[in-house]
This record gives C-alpha cells, structure tokens and sequence, in this order.
C-alpha cells in the first residue's frame, strides 16, 4: 500500500521541479526575498535609499548648514516616520540607530555628521541616568520596605 501526502499539501508544479524551485518565485513576487541573496553578495543600499539613510541626510545637512540638534532632530524623524513602511510607528530611539546606521555605514556620503551624532542620544543617555539615579538606596535609616527604624516594633 502507496502512502500519499494529503490533498492539501502544497506539490512542486512541473515534474523534475523541486519544492525550493517551486518556492523561489512566488517569495521573489511578494518580496519576501531579495535577489541579491540569491547571488551570494548583501544588498548595499545607497545611502539615501533607506529611511534611515534619508533621515541621515536631512539631519546631516542641517547641522552641518548651522541648524540646532531639535530642529535637525524634528525634520529628520518626522521623514523618518514618514518614509517606514513598518505596521508600526518608529521609535525615536530606532529612528536615531538608524540615523546612526546609515552614517557609520556610508562615511563618505556624510563627511561632517560624526561629530553631530552625540547628540541623538543626549536625551535618552540623561534619562537613564536620572532612572538609575532615582533606584539607587539612600544611605538614609529607612528601609526597602519604606518603614523607619522608629516605626519598626521592636
């Protein structure tokens, strides 16, 4: 007796063709691969390709022209939230990785911008320290629990 896969399964169109053949061109129609994987070489974007790469011009060209950092900062993420075409919205704390990302990665592109990435993370480095500066114990005489010494039975 012939074991038979189920009717439902998925079989590879032409005889000879096998199931990674019959895989490949519907993931290239729905993008789920990118042809360059295909050739054994990583897709290099274009500095300006990416949304990342976009906001790294925008904010890029502002400093560097005498813009503050906010308003730099503004412009670029907004483009930045704009250009993604995530389910989700762009943290600012992912918008400014990407920033970084696409200076770090295209240099010459962004000759002037290293010295301006600092201040993508001021905020979020000053907000940490304030957060680890509010849970660290005082020396005082309460305890974890909040109870004085005083008020403790004895």
């Amino acid at each position: 007796m012939a074991i038979h896969p189920p009717a439902c399964a998925i079989k590879p169109r032409r005889p000879g063709q096998t199931w990674r053949q019959a895989l490949l061109l519907p993931a290239l129609a729905l993008g789920l691969l990118d042809p360059s994987q295909l050739l054994g070489r990583p897709a290099q974007a274009a500095a300006g390709d990416t949304p990342g790469g976009k906001g790294a011009q925008v904010y890029c060209y502002m400093r560097v022209t005498g813009n503050s950092h906010e308003v730099s900062w503004i412009a670029a993420y907004a483009l930045i939230k704009r250009q993604s075409a995530s389910l989700f919205k762009t943290s600012p704390e992912h918008a400014s990785v990407l920033i970084t990302e696409a200076v770090v990665q295209n240099p010459t592109s962004f000759p002037e911008c290293g010295k301006y990435l600092g201040s993508l993370y001021e905020k979020q480095a000053a907000a940490e320290a304030a957060a680890a500066a509010t849970s660290q114990p005082s020396n005082s005489s309460s305890s974890s629990s909040g109870v004085n010494r005083s008020d403790r039975p004895n």
